[in-house]
């Protein structure tokens, strides 16, 4: 495949490398951390989460930092990108710690929500960082494949640190102990994130226009950035397109994180047995991630075959079916269905978000490549929150609700016909 010579270049250069281990050790630090979380909140036999709960808990980790996002990313074209992703994870490392001790003291309060809120929160922010800085260490045909490898490498390496960290939880006693020791591992591997992002010079990721780096200024400067970065999304359609598809296909991504969470702790086993729970939810997660990589591989040899647009049509189309193996897979307590309808749903979303970054990387000046991103970024964390409040709303305690799954199948049916119908290419 024409792929692999091309990932061959790409680690051959040292900026590359180094961009690309600055995510891979943060989102494993990443995986630790909300390992940590979801045993400590999610799945632990004393705590039972409702729809209602999981939504609340959703929402609180992702809306607030959604609707800031764009504010914080205008600085993304205004600040070195390098000292952001340095100084972002050390941040990181240090709002860890209030979160350990809330965990210490088993407490659930408002701190505790506000402490993960701004961990998580700056960790989007890194990931928006990261994805603005790509184009200046990759270039040409190599960036759809950077795309491809990059972020799903992130979420392969998140995986295996959740995964890893469950195990780790499990040498440390389990409980409230092994969550302390997963979030002190995060803590080592934010700040080596950092050392490793060091490495970059100071103006080596952008941006390439520096604005003023008056506080004030940039402060002053927000709302009209803003409203210059949404001109500049619907001056670009192709762009404001491939955003839209990702943002249909994250609400069916909410969906069946909402779906699997309450039928894995309500249906599929019994509320007291839920680390079985949370082993399922880890299989089911891998097997997505597992999708994800087989899309990151594929993705970028079939846009050369097909384009862009018809491909994601397709990968969206495929995940309309997803949806109707989960139907099947909850109504009937079939684990397996489970795992192929997360699969399905794990490619499509990879894929599609592979090729979107890669027309907005292509088409959006780099001057405001980085405001873009993070509405993009704010885009997907509300679609996915919407995603699971429709479970909330419209799903039973047990997760079975077939209807609402049939129904967001249909509508990614009709949203591939509609990103196939509307390609001005075709």
């Amino acid at each position: 495949m024409q792929a692999l010579p091309i990932v061959r270049q790409l680690l051959h250069r040292a900026d590359f490398r180094a961009l690309y281990s600055t995510r891979l050790v943060g989102q494993f630090g990443d995986g630790f951390f909300q390992a940590a979380l979801a045993s400590f909140v999610l799945f632990s036999p004393e705590r039972e989460p409702n729809a209602t709960a999981i939504a609340v808990a959703f929402g609180i980790l992702l809306l607030p930092y959604s609707l800031i996002g764009p504010f914080v990313g205008v600085f993304l074209d205004r600040w070195s990108r390098r000292n952001i992703l340095v100084r972002a994870n050390l941040l990181k490392a240090l709002l860890t710690l209030p979160v350990i001790v809330a965990v210490l003291a088993g407490d659930e309060s408002i701190i505790l929500g506000c402490s993960v809120l701004v961990v998580l929160g700056v960790g989007r922010f890194i990931l928006a960082g990261l994805s603005a800085s790509l184009p200046h260490v990759v270039a040409g045909k190599a960036l759809i494949t950077a795309n491809a490898l990059t972020p799903t490498s992130g979420t392969i390496a998140f995986v295996v640190g959740a995964t890893t960290g469950l195990g780790i939880r499990e040498i440390f006693g389990g409980g409230d102990p092994g969550s302390v020791a997963l979030l002190l591992f995060s803590i080592g591997t934010f700040v080596s994130a950092a050392l490793i992002a060091r490495t970059f010079g100071v103006l080596a990721l952008g941006p390439s226009h520096r604005l003023s780096p008056s506080m004030v200024d940039s402060l002053r400067g927000v709302t009209g950035d803003l409203v210059s970065g949404v001109r500049t999304l619907h001056s670009h359609p192709d762009a404001a397109r491939a955003l839209m598809l990702v943002v249909i296909n994250r609400v069916s991504f909410g969906v069946i994180i909402g779906g699997s969470l309450l039928l894995l702790r309500n249906t599929f086993h019994q509320s007291i047995n839920a680390n079985a729970a949370l082993a399922d939810f880890v299989v089911l997660s891998g097997c997505a991630a597992t999708a994800a990589l087989l899309a990151a591989i594929s993705t970028p040899w079939m846009t050369r075959k097909i384009g862009i647009p018809h491909w994601s049509a397709l990968t969206v189309g495929q995940a309309s079916i997803g949806m109707l193996i989960f139907a099947l897979g909850a109504t009937g307590q079939n684990f397996p269905l489970l795992l192929l309808a997360g699969f399905s749903l794990g490619f499509a979303g990879q894929a599609v978000k592979v090729c979107s970054d890669t027309v907005i990387q292509k088409q959006i000046p780099d001057t405001s490549l980085g405001r873009v991103f993070a509405l993009f970024d704010m885009s997907v964390n509300v679609a996915l929150v919407l995603g699971i409040i429709a479970v909330a709303l419209l799903s039973p305690i047990t997760g079975v609700a077939p209807l609402l799954y049939l129904g967001v199948g249909a509508g990614l049916t009709v949203a591939s016909y509609w990103y196939w119908r509307t390609d001005r290419h075709s």
